[in-house]
């Protein structure tokens, strides 16, 4: 299989901290950088996935005869036919190995064809029968639910002294239910594949946001050593955390390519499939509980969570989490159940639990600023903290009230309205306010390959991918500060499991762990051959590993929203927003304000149009597109602007640098809801805001 990629012009001989241009920039702008179905190869099939119009029960019989008959079509893979896997411990993976259907939307069979069309047109002549049986998809407060062994790899409930004393004598209280949507990641590339199987041998270009983590998932489902499988992401089109797992998809176009060995089997993912193969953040449903002194200092905080997974595997969106260190209380309880449903399998989507979390706890902060009478800035200031209260270690930065400071200054938070006070023609008009957060992560494990070449440049590899993130830009920085050159004399390369191993592109921890690992084999490489290295001169570093922690982590921040509510129809619009935030040393400013910025706009629209609807009657999603699942565009976003502190976090990794990509939505809804309360006296707990709500 041919494997052509662009070559990129460097970034401008500057070092970290300076504010440098995507070195991808003008491929993307061009469509000159592929993505995995783009991949140029000869002789492929294309599959088209055929998924289950049923919600639970098990296949009677599939008819593949009309489909086969059908121009073009050369097969159609079922679990009667399917090659079988090695493992089946990972239902997930299971794909078309027995007739259980476990969700509406499961694959049951595939169609390879020799064009795109051929395999969409054989697909829906695919007759199906199943043997339906009863299901439940619906989360409610009296959904049958049990304690998981673990949220998200957070231990499951926290309790710190007799909280539930502390609030019954507590002078003010705030004990509310806040829910949240499901929500679908909707990134501009749908999830992609070319596969291509020679003997034992397997190369597969995927749209993912973790090349090694597909290696082994893959590896593992067919019996394969891990170095036989090949993956391959040189560009991706955004994730927001949908590609930082392998999903069913992944392993269907290994299966496919296992049918026809030696050919390449090309598999786009539709759009309307992505909505149930593909991970979505879950619904949440949070009671927070506050308990206050009258000056407004917590006494008590007891977060409860109610989430849902699926009935085939268990996923838990650790939305208690964040309640654990954002603010002091003398008392603390955090606490997560889970309902199992017949539903399709949750999975990362942008701040996984911290930013549903933080949503629900700074709505509640904002209801014991209102019922104290307490300014809300006053009242984060008094309940601020300098040790994590979760594991009494003192932060390595924290400065949440330097950004509440600097944004109210900014933002003109003097000039705050009494609710509903404020008009202007036809527009009620208020501010808001929250805190976001975020943990500072830095991964273990992680191995860069530095070789030099001529005139002194070099070129740094490590298997990272860049999501979209300016992964290639801002690695490239870090290398050329880690040895001492400008940053035109360094070539990066990403996105191959033939590098040496990587982390995912996920939890805010890309940059953070792979510039680790740059800086470690910089080091290394200077060290072995010195400031003139001969042309050809090679170091691979050693893995990074984990330190034992001595602070606590996070990244913080401030979000400051202005919206205007209409008097007659209801419609809100979010006039300004701005974010300010303390993530250590910024080490590209334009890519940072990018990141924060998108994460604002993300926010955004979950505060006032994300919503996946799932019809409980037969399991699937009524909005499976983004004509029915609304996400901002230009004529949403009017006025955003991200600031940050000034920073150098020297604990968490030799750059000095917090990830970015994910503190920027955490947020922004509460801060929008905060402003509706503002505008119009009326208080909203379950996201996103409609017309509806305010009439």
């Amino acid at each position: 299989m041919n494997d052509v990629v662009p070559q990129m012009k460097p970034v401008p001989p500057r070092a970290m901290g300076s504010d440098v241009p995507r070195v991808d920039a003008g491929l993307k702008v061009r469509g000159a950088a592929p993505y995995a179905v783009e991949t140029d190869v000869a002789d492929r099939l294309y599959a088209h996935l055929v998924t289950s119009t049923e919600a639970r029960g098990h296949i009677a019989a599939i008819d593949d005869s009309a489909a086969l008959a059908a121009p073009g079509v050369h097969s159609v893979v079922h679990h009667g036919n399917a090659p079988r896997l090695a493992s089946h411990e990972d239902r997930e993976y299971d794909v078309l190995q027995d007739d259980r259907i476990d969700y509406r939307g499961q694959i049951v069979a595939l169609v390879l064809a020799d064009s795109p069309e051929a395999a969409r047109h054989g697909a829906q002549l695919v007759d199906v029968t199943y043997t339906p049986e009863a299901f439940t998809t619906e989360l409610n407060l009296d959904s049958p639910a049990t304690k998981p062994e673990e949220a998200n790899g957070y231990p499951t409930d926290t309790a710190d002294g007799d909280v539930g004393a502390a609030l019954a004598s507590a002078a003010v209280v705030v004990d509310e239910v806040y829910r949240t949507p499901f929500e679908h990641n909707a990134a501009m590339e749908p999830h992609g594949y070319v596969a291509c199987w020679d003997g034992d041998e397997l190369t597969i270009r995927d749209s993912t946001q973790h090349p090694h983590g597909v290696q082994e998932v893959l590896a593992t489902a067919f019996g394969v050593e891990p170095e036989s499988v090949h993956v391959i992401g040189h560009h991706v089109g955004g994730g927001f955390g949908s590609k930082g797992l392998p999903h069913p998809p992944d392993v269907a176009a290994a299966l496919a390519a296992r049918t026809v060995p030696g050919r390449p089997v090309s598999l786009a993912v539709t759009r309307q499939q992505l909505f149930t193969l593909c991970g979505y953040r879950t619904a949440t449903v949070q009671q927070v509980r506050l308990g206050a002194n009258p000056d407004g200092t917590l006494t008590g905080i007891w977060h409860s969570v109610l989430v849902q997974t699926s009935r085939s595997k268990e996923f838990v969106e650790a939305a208690a989490v964040p309640a654990r260190n954002l603010y002091g209380a003398q008392t603390r309880r955090t606490d997560h159940r889970v309902a199992a449903l017949d539903v399709p399998i949750p999975s990362w989507m942008r701040a996984p639990g911290v930013f549903p979390g933080v949503t629900a706890h700074e709505m509640a902060m904002d209801e014991l600023a209102e019922r104290t009478g307490i300014d809300p800035i006053e009242l984060r200031r008094r309940n601020d903290v300098a040790i994590d209260p979760d594991t009494g270690m003192p932060f390595s930065e924290r400065r949440l009230i330097e950004c509440l400071d600097l944004g109210a200054e900014r933002f003109g938070w003097a000039d705050r309205p009494q609710p509903g006070t404020r008009v202007e023609g036809d527009w009620k008009i208020g501010y808001g306010v929250s805190a976001a957060a975020y943990p500072g992560e830095s991964q273990p494990g992680n191995v860069a390959r530095i070789v030099a070449g001529e005139d002194g440049a070099y070129t740094v590899s490590i298997a990272a991918a860049d999501i979209g993130t300016g992964a290639r830009t801002v690695l490239g920085l870090v290398a050329a500060d880690a040895l001492g050159v400008d940053a035109d004399h360094v070539t990066i390369e990403l996105g191959d499991t033939d590098l040496p191993t990587a982390t995912v592109a996920g939890g805010s921890s890309g940059t953070s762990s792979w510039g680790a690992a740059i800086v470690s084999a910089a080091r290394k490489f200077r060290t072995q051959h010195g400031e003139n290295p001969v042309v050809g001169a090679s170091v691979t570093g050693d893995p990074t590993e984990g330190a034992e922690k001595t602070h606590a982590q996070h990244s913080f921040g401030a979000v400051f929203a202005e919206v205007g509510v209409n008097r007659w129809t209801g419609q809100v619009q979010a006039r300004r927003l701005l974010g300010v935030f303390s993530a250590g040393r910024i080490l590209n400013p334009r890519g940072a304000r990018g990141q924060f910025i998108g994460g604002m706009t993300m926010g955004l629209g979950a505060a006032l149009m994300e919503e996946s609807v799932r019809d409980p009657r037969f399991g699937h999603y009524v909005t499976q597109d983004l004509a029915t699942y609304h996400v901002p565009v230009n004529a949403d976003i009017v006025d955003v602007e991200a600031l940050w502190l000034p920073g150098d976090d020297e604990v968490i990794n030799p750059m000095g640098a917090r990830g970015v990509g994910e503190i920027g939505i955490t947020g922004v809804v509460p801060a929008v809801f905060s402003a509706v309360h503002n505008a119009t006296g009326k208080r909203v707990r379950s996201m996103p805001i409609t017309p509806t709500d305010l009439l």
